[in-house]
Formats: C-alpha cells, structure tokens, sequence
C-alpha cells in the first residue's frame, strides 16, 4: 500500500502545492487548512507521516507534533515554517519532530525528507513488532530464534529426523546454535523425556574426556576411589550431544564406534562392557571429509556419524534475523539484569545489520548483552555499542583496486556507507559517526557528496 500522508497549512496554495508534488510521487495524501482540522483528521484515521506549519492561529504545529506522537509513537512528524529559527528547530526536534524545514522551501529537498521519515517510521514499526514477537515467543523454537527461510526449512528436516533415532551430524561455524539445534533435536524426539547429555571433545585433554565419557572403575587409576559411569552411561535412554566431534583424538574415536556399532560402553578399567541405550547427534565446525582424507578422522566412524548431516548457515547468511535476534537477547538479558531496556535504536539496528559477524550468532549475543549493562534509559543506541564496531563495519567494505587507502579515502568511504545504512537520513548518520550536523555536512562538502546543499 502507498504511504498516507498528512498535510496541515493554514496558507492553501502551499498545501496544495506540497500535496501535487507528494501524489505525483505516489503516495497517499490527506489535507487540512487549519490545525483543528488536523487535529481532526488524527482522530478518525492513521497516516505513516505528518507534515505540519508550526505558525497556524490556535493549534499550531507543536499540538499537531504532541498529539500526533500520543496517537502514535512511530509516526515521523515534519514541522514548516516561513520564521523558522534555531531555538524553534531545537525545541521541535527535542519534542519528537523528525525534521525542520523553513520556507520557501524546494519541493526536491520536501521528497527527500518524505522518504526518509517514512523510511524511519517503517522502521520503528518494525522495531516495535519485532519487540512483541519476542515478548509473545514468536519465531522462536526451543532457544533458536529465525524468521530466515532457510532456517525454518533445516527445522523443520530437524523435526522430521528427530523421530528416526539415527545418529545426526550437524555443520556450521563457531557461535552458530549447534547445540541449540541438538537440543531441539532431542526435545522433538521419543527420548525428550530423557536425559540430554553434552560435552565438547575440544575442552579436555585425552584422559580427562575418556575418563568424562567412559567413567571408570575404582582402581582404575590412582585417586579412582570409586567407580563412576561416564557421561554415555548418564545418557542411556536420552541423547548424548558430542560437541567439536571433529577435536576427538583418533584412540578414542575407536572406543566411540563401538558405542555407535554395538550400543555398549566399556568404563576404564572395566572387563567387560555396559549396554546402553543411547542416541548420539555430533557437532563440528571441520570439514570432516578433510580431515577424513588427510587421515586425522577415522572414515568409518565418520560414515557411522553423518547418516542424517543438517547444516546451520552462518549469521551473515541469514541478515534477516539479526534485528529479531537483536531483540531476543536483549528482552532476555533486560529481563535477567533486572533493567528496563526494551527498545534498540533504529540507527543501532543499522550499524548491527553491517556487521559481518565472524563470531556468529554468539557474538551478536555479547554485543546486546553488553549494551543491556551499559544503557543509560530504556533504549540501547549506539553509544553502548562498542566503538571497535564501526571500524571493523568500515574494514570490511572492499578497496577500490586493492591498495592502501588513505585516511581521507577511508573516511568517504565509511561516511558513504554510513549514509547508505542511514537512508540519506543526515541526523541519524551525524549520530552514528559522532558528530553534529554541521560537521557532517563540512566532511560532506569536502568530498563532494553534499549535491543539492545551499
């Protein structure tokens, strides 16, 4: 649907010039002649923005601005004014107005403005959704939280998998849920009731992970004054979670393939072996054919492993998740800190969304969780986030013939994505580079990027 737009002006030929210009572009306009009337007009229907003289006889565009932000939060307010004066842009933009222009004004510049405010209110629209699909547990599934396609195809094989009892060999990089996804693996199976045993093989030196798997008998080694059964024993009649499979020394990939072949466990020390009754689902972020091939993965146990293989894609993958992963964590660290942080920044939503997360999803966690501790209010801007961020958005962006940039090259580039990432919305990329408006339009001035500016 076109954007509805709301005009108020107590002088005719400017609402009527301002509305051909706007429905020539296509959206939606409504006009009114007089501040009551646009109080009026508030009342019996929503827009997705208002545009408002500030000097109109008895309710003027401060009332407009406070009443239109009562009936609605996110809706973008843009105050006019032939008396346009510092003081009254600095009060209005205090008050919640999105923009100030003064008259006369170029209808080019009024396009520009209108796209970007609508573009901001859509924005927050979509903040304020996302914010009540988590609250309400919406596109989360047993700790994994996805709106991603792709990701609601793998759970839903994950769902189908789960009942067949084979073993299961799940891919991905690091930070990316694998257990998250061997969990709801479990949960969605005829064991969930029983117990979910995990252990990541790369965290133990040789012994300590034999001992933690097999458990052992009394006497098997000095100080073994009793016997105590292993994590696989623990598991009998769950699922046994194996995580960095691919970390497993070689000796005890052996004494793993039995377990997987024969469903018995022999503790250390033991004669003879324990039947157990236990699924086994792995996790590696190795390519294990390589390692297979370069003989450091028994290939007869990696058959054993990978009878179902689900594959988790990467966070960069799947960029549509960031924002609702964004206000996942940040509603459960709020909630678990005890703070009233319930909102992220718009322009916070945009420096998260140009990251490229090599930490996946994990990564983004400690980011939220970090900003959760270091807000101020009850919203999280980009001033929690860490400053490091911005310049490792800034190191990923490709150099135009492979040299060194230098600093000025550097800085365009970065303030040309920040605009981009902004929507051409100045205020919001001023904010995020941390500088003022005028300081922005100098460095904008300086490379050539301020067409249009008087």
């Amino acid at each position: 649907m076109n954007a509805r737009i709301l005009i108020i002006d107590d002088e005719p030929v400017a609402v009527k010039n301002l509305a051909y210009a706007l429905r020539k572009t296509g959206y939606e306009v409504i006009t009114r002649e007089s501040g009551s009337g646009g109080l009026d007009a508030l009342q019996t229907q929503p827009f997705d923005l208002i545009l408002t003289d500030l000097r109109m006889e008895r309710v003027d565009g401060m009332a407009i601005l406070k009443r239109a932000l009562e009936t609605d939060p996110d809706v973008p307010v843009v105050l006019i004014t032939a008396h346009g004066t510092l003081d009254s842009a600095v009060e209005a933009m205090k008050a919640g107005a999105f923009h100030f222009i003064a008259k006369p004004f170029r209808l080019d510049e009024v396009r520009s403005i209108v796209a970007n405010a609508l573009q901001l209110g859509q924005l927050k629209r979509e903040n304020r959704a996302l914010r009540e699909q988590v609250r309400h547990g919406l596109h989360t599934h047993a700790g994994l939280v996805t709106q991603n396609p792709a990701m609601l195809r793998l759970l839903e094989t994950a769902r189908q998998v789960a009942a067949t009892d084979t073993t299961i060999l799940i891919s991905g990089e690091s930070g990316t849920g694998k257990e998250l996804l061997a969990r709801y693996i479990h949960a969605h199976s005829q064991r969930s009731k029983g117990v979910f045993s995990g252990i990541n093989c790369g965290a133990f030196q040789e012994d300590l992970l034999a001992n933690e798997l097999f458990g052992h008998e009394k006497g098997a080694y000095t100080g073994a004054n009793d016997t105590r059964p292993g994590l696989i024993e623990a598991a009998n009649g769950g699922s046994l979670f194996l995580d960095e499979i691919g970390e497993m020394p070689l000796t005890m990939q052996v004494k793993l393939l039995r377990v997987v072949q024969e469903r018995e466990v022999q503790r250390l020390g033991a004669q003879t072996a324990v039947a157990v009754d236990v699924r086994v689902i792995t996790a590696t972020h190795r390519d294990l054919r390589a390692e297979v091939a370069a003989g450091r993965f028994r290939q007869d146990l990696y058959f054993r492993l990978d009878v179902i293989g689900l594959h988790l894609p990467s966070l960069s993958e799947r960029r549509e998740d960031i924002p609702l992963l964004a206000f996942y964590f940040l509603h459960k660290h709020a909630l678990r800190m005890g703070r009233e942080v319930d909102s992220i920044a718009t322009d916070a939503v945009s420096l998260l969304m140009g990251y490229s997360y090599p930490g996946n999803v994990r990564e983004l966690e400690n980011l939220i969780e970090r900003g959760v501790a270091l807000a101020r209010g009850s919203e999280l801007t980009v001033a929690e986030l860490p400053a490091a961020l911005a310049e490792q958005v800034v190191h990923a962006l490709p150099d135009a013939q492979g040299d060194l940039p230098t600093l000025g090259q550097r800085e365009e580039e970065y303030i040309r994505y920040v605009l981009e990432h902004s929507d051409g919305n100045r205020t919001k990329a001023a904010n995020i580079l941390g500088i003022d408006r005028v300081s922005l339009w100098r460095k904008l001035k300086k490379y050539g990027l301020a067409e249009g500016e008087e």
